[in-house]
Protein backbone atom coordinates (compact mmCIF):
# COMPACT_ATOMS: atom_id res chain seq x y z
CA UNK A 1 0.00 0.00 0.00
CA UNK A 2 1.28 3.92 -0.66
CA UNK A 3 2.53 5.78 2.23
CA UNK A 4 -1.01 7.92 3.20
CA UNK A 5 1.33 10.99 4.67
CA UNK A 6 3.41 13.81 2.48
CA UNK A 7 6.77 13.69 3.39
CA UNK A 8 9.15 16.26 4.36
CA UNK A 9 12.37 16.94 3.01
CA UNK A 10 15.16 19.99 4.40
CA UNK A 11 15.48 22.37 1.85
CA UNK A 12 19.32 23.09 0.56
CA UNK A 13 21.01 26.66 0.36
CA UNK A 14 22.31 26.62 -2.80
CA UNK A 15 25.82 25.21 -3.26
CA UNK A 16 27.73 23.25 -5.14
CA UNK A 17 25.91 21.69 -8.33
CA UNK A 18 26.82 18.52 -10.44
CA UNK A 19 29.75 18.59 -12.43
CA UNK A 20 28.02 20.74 -16.00
CA UNK A 21 25.18 22.50 -14.04
CA UNK A 22 21.95 23.50 -15.07
CA UNK A 23 23.05 27.23 -15.01
CA UNK A 24 24.48 26.90 -18.61
CA UNK A 25 22.63 28.73 -21.44
CA UNK A 26 22.09 25.30 -23.06
CA UNK A 27 20.85 23.26 -19.85
CA UNK A 28 17.31 23.43 -21.58
CA UNK A 29 18.34 21.80 -24.79
CA UNK A 30 20.42 19.77 -23.08
CA UNK A 31 17.11 18.64 -20.89
CA UNK A 32 14.71 18.42 -24.06
CA UNK A 33 17.60 15.78 -25.75
CA UNK A 34 18.32 13.43 -23.32
CA UNK A 35 14.28 13.48 -22.71
CA UNK A 36 13.82 12.58 -26.39
CA UNK A 37 16.55 9.71 -25.65
CA UNK A 38 15.68 8.45 -22.48
CA UNK A 39 12.27 8.62 -21.45
CA UNK A 40 10.72 5.75 -23.24
CA UNK A 41 13.55 3.39 -21.61
CA UNK A 42 12.58 5.02 -17.97
CA UNK A 43 8.73 5.85 -17.98
CA UNK A 44 8.40 2.07 -19.52
CA UNK A 45 10.87 0.77 -16.36
CA UNK A 46 8.63 3.13 -13.72
CA UNK A 47 5.60 1.46 -14.71
CA UNK A 48 6.21 -1.69 -14.63
CA UNK A 49 7.10 -0.90 -10.42
CA UNK A 50 2.74 -0.57 -10.13
CA UNK A 51 3.13 3.34 -9.74
CA UNK A 52 -0.13 4.61 -9.56
CA UNK A 53 -2.34 6.45 -7.72
CA UNK A 54 -1.97 7.73 -4.21
CA UNK A 55 1.97 6.72 -4.15
CA UNK A 56 4.40 8.99 -2.87
CA UNK A 57 7.53 9.59 -5.59
CA UNK A 58 10.94 11.28 -4.92
CA UNK A 59 12.55 12.59 -8.35
CA UNK A 60 16.36 12.88 -7.44
CA UNK A 61 18.18 15.45 -9.54
CA UNK A 62 15.19 15.77 -11.74
CA UNK A 63 16.84 18.41 -14.23
CA UNK A 64 13.99 19.05 -17.07
CA UNK A 65 11.23 17.95 -14.97
CA UNK A 66 9.90 15.61 -17.59
CA UNK A 67 10.04 12.26 -15.45
CA UNK A 68 8.73 13.92 -12.48
CA UNK A 69 5.84 15.03 -14.58
CA UNK A 70 4.99 11.78 -16.01
CA UNK A 71 5.21 10.11 -12.36
CA UNK A 72 2.75 13.18 -11.43
CA UNK A 73 0.20 12.28 -13.69
CA UNK A 74 0.31 8.69 -12.70
CA UNK A 75 -0.01 8.71 -9.03
CA UNK A 76 -3.23 11.27 -8.94
CA UNK A 77 -5.16 12.66 -7.73
CA UNK A 78 -4.03 11.25 -4.41
CA UNK A 79 -0.22 11.10 -4.74
CA UNK A 80 2.32 13.49 -4.94
CA UNK A 81 5.62 13.79 -6.77
CA UNK A 82 8.41 15.75 -4.75
CA UNK A 83 11.41 16.82 -7.63
CA UNK A 84 14.42 17.90 -6.35
CA UNK A 85 17.61 19.02 -7.47
CA UNK A 86 20.98 21.06 -6.33
CA UNK A 87 19.47 24.34 -9.45
CA UNK A 88 15.75 23.41 -9.82
CA UNK A 89 15.45 26.43 -12.18
CA UNK A 90 14.44 24.30 -15.16
CA UNK A 91 11.73 22.86 -12.81
CA UNK A 92 7.79 23.74 -12.56
CA UNK A 93 5.14 22.94 -9.46
CA UNK A 94 1.79 21.94 -10.67
CA UNK A 95 -0.85 20.14 -8.40
CA UNK A 96 1.37 16.79 -6.94
CA UNK A 97 4.45 18.22 -8.00
CA UNK A 98 6.49 19.84 -5.80
CA UNK A 99 9.73 21.04 -6.05
CA UNK A 100 12.49 21.40 -3.98
CA UNK A 101 16.59 22.78 -3.96
CA UNK A 102 18.03 19.73 -2.36
CA UNK A 103 21.41 18.12 -2.49
CA UNK A 104 21.05 14.67 -2.55
CA UNK A 105 24.91 14.00 -0.63
CA UNK A 106 24.60 16.49 2.39
CA UNK A 107 21.11 17.43 2.78
CA UNK A 108 19.02 15.46 5.20
CA UNK A 109 15.75 13.69 3.67
CA UNK A 110 12.88 11.76 5.87
CA UNK A 111 13.25 8.17 6.18
CA UNK A 112 10.76 5.33 5.52
CA UNK A 113 8.46 8.16 3.32
CA UNK A 114 8.51 7.24 -0.46
CA UNK A 115 6.91 4.19 -2.45
CA UNK A 116 9.28 5.26 -5.30
CA UNK A 117 12.61 7.11 -5.48
CA UNK A 118 14.04 7.48 -9.08
CA UNK A 119 17.56 9.24 -10.10
CA UNK A 120 18.55 9.62 -13.62
CA UNK A 121 21.95 10.33 -14.98
CA UNK A 122 22.74 11.48 -11.25
CA UNK A 123 24.90 9.21 -9.41
CA UNK A 124 27.69 8.84 -12.31
CA UNK A 125 28.68 12.15 -11.28
CA UNK A 126 29.30 12.05 -7.53
CA UNK A 127 31.90 11.14 -6.27
CA UNK A 128 29.90 10.54 -2.63
CA UNK A 129 27.88 8.23 -4.84
CA UNK A 130 27.50 5.28 -2.37
CA UNK A 131 26.66 8.00 0.26
CA UNK A 132 23.78 9.38 -2.02
CA UNK A 133 22.55 5.74 -2.82
CA UNK A 134 22.58 5.09 0.87
CA UNK A 135 20.14 8.15 2.03
CA UNK A 136 17.80 7.35 -1.32
CA UNK A 137 17.72 3.76 0.47
CA UNK A 138 16.93 5.12 3.47
CA UNK A 139 14.12 7.22 2.01
CA UNK A 140 11.88 4.58 0.81
CA UNK A 141 9.03 2.83 2.91
CA UNK A 142 9.69 -1.02 3.18
CA UNK A 143 8.91 -2.23 -0.12
CA UNK A 144 9.41 0.54 -1.95
CA UNK A 145 11.54 1.12 -5.36
CA UNK A 146 14.27 2.29 -6.06
CA UNK A 147 15.36 2.66 -9.93
CA UNK A 148 18.70 3.79 -11.20
CA UNK A 149 19.08 4.58 -15.21
CA UNK A 150 22.73 5.05 -15.31
CA UNK A 151 25.29 5.24 -18.24
CA UNK A 152 28.76 3.19 -19.03
CA UNK A 153 30.14 5.40 -21.55
CA UNK A 154 32.89 2.49 -21.84
CA UNK A 155 31.07 0.92 -25.00
CA UNK A 156 29.91 2.61 -27.91
CA UNK A 157 31.89 2.36 -30.79
CA UNK A 158 31.46 3.69 -34.10
CA UNK A 159 29.99 0.87 -36.40
CA UNK A 160 29.70 2.50 -40.19
CA UNK A 161 31.22 6.18 -41.18
CA UNK A 162 32.03 8.03 -44.50
CA UNK A 163 35.54 7.09 -43.60
CA UNK A 164 37.98 5.62 -41.89
CA UNK A 165 39.44 8.62 -40.52
CA UNK A 166 35.53 9.67 -39.93
CA UNK A 167 35.38 7.06 -37.89
CA UNK A 168 38.60 7.52 -36.05
CA UNK A 169 37.19 11.00 -35.54
CA UNK A 170 34.32 10.09 -33.37
CA UNK A 171 35.91 7.52 -31.31
CA UNK A 172 38.67 10.36 -30.16
CA UNK A 173 35.72 12.84 -29.25
CA UNK A 174 33.81 9.86 -27.06
CA UNK A 175 37.55 9.28 -25.44
CA UNK A 176 38.09 13.14 -25.13
CA UNK A 177 34.88 13.38 -23.43
CA UNK A 178 34.97 10.45 -21.11
CA UNK A 179 38.62 11.77 -19.78
CA UNK A 180 36.72 14.99 -19.23
CA UNK A 181 33.84 13.24 -17.33
CA UNK A 182 36.87 11.38 -14.95
CA UNK A 183 38.71 14.86 -14.42
CA UNK A 184 35.00 16.53 -13.18
CA UNK A 185 34.77 13.51 -10.45
CA UNK A 186 32.15 11.30 -12.35
CA UNK A 187 32.68 7.29 -12.84
CA UNK A 188 32.11 6.36 -16.36
CA UNK A 189 31.55 3.11 -15.65
CA UNK A 190 29.00 3.19 -12.91
CA UNK A 191 26.16 2.02 -15.16
CA UNK A 192 27.38 -1.61 -14.75
CA UNK A 193 28.47 -1.01 -11.57
CA UNK A 194 25.06 0.27 -9.68
CA UNK A 195 23.08 -3.04 -9.35
CA UNK A 196 26.04 -4.05 -6.96
CA UNK A 197 26.19 -0.95 -5.23
CA UNK A 198 22.07 -0.99 -4.66
CA UNK A 199 22.59 -4.40 -2.84
CA UNK A 200 25.03 -3.43 -1.02
CA UNK A 201 23.24 -0.64 0.39
CA UNK A 202 20.49 -3.36 1.55
CA UNK A 203 17.90 -3.48 -0.76
CA UNK A 204 16.29 -6.94 -2.59
CA UNK A 205 15.52 -8.28 -5.79
CA UNK A 206 17.87 -6.09 -7.66
CA UNK A 207 16.79 -6.27 -11.69
CA UNK A 208 19.60 -4.73 -14.26
CA UNK A 209 18.49 -4.25 -17.27
CA UNK A 210 20.95 -3.29 -20.24
CA UNK A 211 19.29 -1.11 -22.89
CA UNK A 212 21.97 -1.13 -26.49
CA UNK A 213 20.52 1.09 -29.32
CA UNK A 214 21.80 1.99 -32.95
CA UNK A 215 22.60 5.51 -33.71
CA UNK A 216 22.46 7.22 -37.22
CA UNK A 217 21.76 10.74 -37.82
CA UNK A 218 18.33 11.26 -36.72
CA UNK A 219 18.63 9.76 -33.21
CA UNK A 220 17.94 11.40 -30.10
CA UNK A 221 21.52 10.15 -28.99
CA UNK A 222 23.24 11.32 -31.53
CA UNK A 223 21.41 15.19 -30.96
CA UNK A 224 22.65 14.41 -27.59
CA UNK A 225 26.10 14.35 -28.83
CA UNK A 226 26.19 17.29 -31.38
CA UNK A 227 24.30 19.45 -28.57
CA UNK A 228 27.33 18.35 -26.31
CA UNK A 229 29.91 19.36 -28.31
CA UNK A 230 28.57 22.59 -28.28
CA UNK A 231 27.64 22.88 -24.32
CA UNK A 232 31.00 21.35 -23.10
CA UNK A 233 33.10 22.82 -26.10
CA UNK A 234 35.21 24.68 -23.28
CA UNK A 235 36.15 21.39 -21.57
CA UNK A 236 36.78 19.67 -24.81
CA UNK A 237 38.97 22.06 -25.82
CA UNK A 238 40.87 21.87 -22.55
CA UNK A 239 40.87 18.19 -23.43
CA UNK A 240 42.98 18.44 -26.92
CA UNK A 241 40.14 18.88 -29.32
CA UNK A 242 39.95 21.60 -32.13
CA UNK A 243 37.03 23.66 -32.65
CA UNK A 244 37.77 22.50 -36.84
CA UNK A 245 37.39 18.72 -35.08
CA UNK A 246 34.73 19.56 -33.52
CA UNK A 247 32.96 21.20 -36.58
CA UNK A 248 33.74 18.00 -38.61
CA UNK A 249 32.68 15.45 -36.00
CA UNK A 250 29.86 17.16 -35.50
CA UNK A 251 28.92 16.46 -39.43
CA UNK A 252 30.16 13.40 -39.00
CA UNK A 253 26.84 12.60 -36.90
CA UNK A 254 24.81 14.10 -39.38
CA UNK A 255 25.99 12.01 -42.46
CA UNK A 256 23.58 9.54 -43.86
CA UNK A 257 25.91 6.96 -43.78
CA UNK A 258 27.22 7.30 -39.99
CA UNK A 259 26.46 4.43 -37.57
CA UNK A 260 26.88 3.77 -33.75
CA UNK A 261 26.27 2.03 -31.14
CA UNK A 262 25.04 3.95 -28.11
CA UNK A 263 26.90 3.27 -24.68
CA UNK A 264 25.09 1.02 -22.76
CA UNK A 265 22.09 2.80 -20.63
CA UNK A 266 21.50 0.26 -17.96
CA UNK A 267 17.78 0.35 -16.05
CA UNK A 268 18.38 -0.88 -12.15
CA UNK A 269 16.09 -1.57 -9.94
CA UNK A 270 15.84 -3.00 -6.40
CA UNK A 271 13.50 -2.89 -3.34
CA UNK A 272 13.82 -1.86 0.21
CA UNK A 273 13.04 -4.81 1.97
CA UNK A 274 9.75 -5.44 4.30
Amino acid sequence: MPSQHAPTIAVADPGEGYAFGDDHSQAAEQHRCLAAYLDPMTTARLAATGVTDGWRCLEVGAGGGSIATWLAERVAPTGEVTATDVNPVHLSERPGLRVLRHNVVHDPMPEGAFDLVHARLVLRHLPERQTALAAMTRALRPGGWLQLDEFDIDYGPVLLAPSRAAGALYERFLAVKARMFVDAGADGGWGRRAATAMRESGLVDIDPVPHLMTWHADSPGVHLLIHLTHHLRDRLVAGGMTDAELAEVRQVMRHPEFRASSCVIYSVQGRRPR
